[in-house]
């Protein structure tokens, strides 16, 4: 995956009200989750932002609360692009992957931003564009492409997992479907359900004309 670059400051002020403010300032509230997982009560001490949060058995998660500019953003969310994010908070460098982001029903501002914090050993589930290639039999014939799933859920360490993922599809017969099942790349976990349809080939008129006449 690419980089990019963000800087992050904590936010200690929180709440709906804290929130509101922020946007004012054409700023986004942003949670790093994925944080280091502690033993219950923690007495050491945290971080300007950080948090525990309870995930139960007598353990929490530390979470981060920051502030993120609104223009700082902009290119890491409209975009069909997938990056590995480094975020600068205060001097200190952190890693992690867009997880969530919330948008006002009306406006279609951001509301919101959920980052997960990650590393090259812990696996992370990422959606990842396809990328179609090759020319299908089917289309040869006189069928139709059809991309059924513009991304795919794979999970791998975010260091292995690529910009997108390349699928050829010159064996992809008239009428026939291509699966997740079907598919297979080197390190990558697919996460969809083996009978999701990624692409097909669809009959059309001019099609179904030429097989009645073979």
């Amino acid at each position: 995956m690419k980089t990019y670059q963000l800087s992050a400051e904590p936010r200690t002020d929180l709440g709906k009200k804290a929130a509101k403010a922020l946007r004012a300032e054409n700023k986004i509230p942003v949670v790093l989750n994925g944080g280091e997982i502690v033993e219950l009560p923690y007495t050491a001490a945290l971080k300007p932002g950080e948090k525990i949060v309870e995930i139960g058995r007598g353990r929490g998660l530390v979470t981060t609360d920051l502030a993120v500019s609104n223009e700082d953003v902009r290119k890491l969310i409209y975009t069909p692009d997938i990056y590995a994010i480094e975020l600068d908070i205060n001097g200190e460098k952190r890693n992690a992957v867009l997880r969530e982001i919330q948008f006002h029903p009306v406006k279609d501002s951001i509301l919101h931003i959920d980052l997960l914090e990650v590393n090259d050993k812990k696996p992370v589930v990422v959606e990842v564009p396809v990328q179609l290639e090759g020319h299908a039999e089917g289309v040869k014939a006189g069928g139709k492409l059809n991309l059924s799933m513009k991304k795919i859920k794979v999970k791998a360490p975010y260091t292995a997992i690529p910009e997108r993922v390349v699928i050829n599809i010159d064996n992809l017969g008239l009428g026939k479907t291509l699966q997740i099942g079907d598919l297979h790349f080197e390190g990558l976990e697919l996460m969809n359900a083996k009978n999701a349809v990624v692409c097909a080939v669809q009959l059309t008129r001019a099609a179904r004309g030429a097989q009645a006449k073979a």
